[in-house]
């Protein structure tokens, strides 16, 4: 079953060009799914608590497990474009913080953020990669507002901080989800990267392409790990 954005009370919807603005239930297997075809970001003016909100219905609907995915640019230089990178842990650079304002009672006011990103989740994510001869890496996501792509500093310094890769999304629907009691799995793909000695110029239609190109690896990862929950 799929209902538009634009269907459900309260919804924003998306702007970006390749997020339609769907939601989608279905079955994965055995396993009851429910899945955003498109998400809300920041930098679209959205405030926290909209860009959050399907995350707070996905718990009022029972969500047990997140999976959140996102495209991202690298900036370890081992990484390559394509690489899907598991998100281990993350910066928080936003703005605005989702939990800001009063306290919501599916979580404790002050929330402990060791662990966000579920530990056998990723022990399992590894596994799953070895037996398929997927090329996985590890790292950690810095989420920023955007819209502007980084300026090789800013890659330079995300990287000093302790990041491996940076996008505009994923960091607030983390901390909602995590808030919410709801198990996490993040993975990135690595579009582009950036802080090097080569500057290299970036396009929202490559990190679409390098997006789309990784996505099959992805969803048969993803697949087969839904199914062992």
């Amino acid at each position: 079953m799929e209902i538009p954005y634009e269907e459900i009370p309260n919804f924003p919807v998306s702007t970006v060009e390749g997020h339609s603005g769907k939601l989608i239930f279905g079955k994965l297997g055995k396993k009851n799914v429910m899945a955003m075809k498109g998400r809300f970001h920041f930098y679209e003016g959205y405030g926290m608590k909209h860009v959050t909100f399907p995350i707070r219905v996905m718990y009022e609907l029972g969500i047990k497990t997140l999976f959140v995915s996102n495209a991202a640019g690298g900036m370890n230089p081992v990484f390559r474009i394509g690489d899907l990178m598991v998100i281990t842990d993350h910066i928080n650079m936003f703005p605005e913080h989702p939990l800001y304002g009063p306290n919501y009672p599916t979580g404790p006011r002050f929330p402990d953020m060791h662990q966000v990103y579920d530990p056998e989740l990723i022990k399992m994510a590894d596994e799953i990669a070895e037996k398929k001869g997927i090329r996985l890496v590890h790292g950690v996501y810095v989420g920023v507002q955007g819209p502007t792509f980084e300026t090789p500093a800013e890659y330079r310094m995300y990287a000093l901080l302790g990041g491996h890769a940076i996008g505009m999304s994923t960091v607030p629907e983390v901390i909602v989800a995590h808030h919410c009691g709801i198990r996490t799995f993040g993975i990135s793909v690595i579009t582009d990267l950036g802080g090097f000695d080569v500057p290299v110029e970036v396009s929202h239609e490559e990190v679409q392409e390098a997006a789309n190109n990784a996505q099959p690896i992805m969803t048969s990862l993803i697949r087969e790990m839904v199914q062992r929950i």
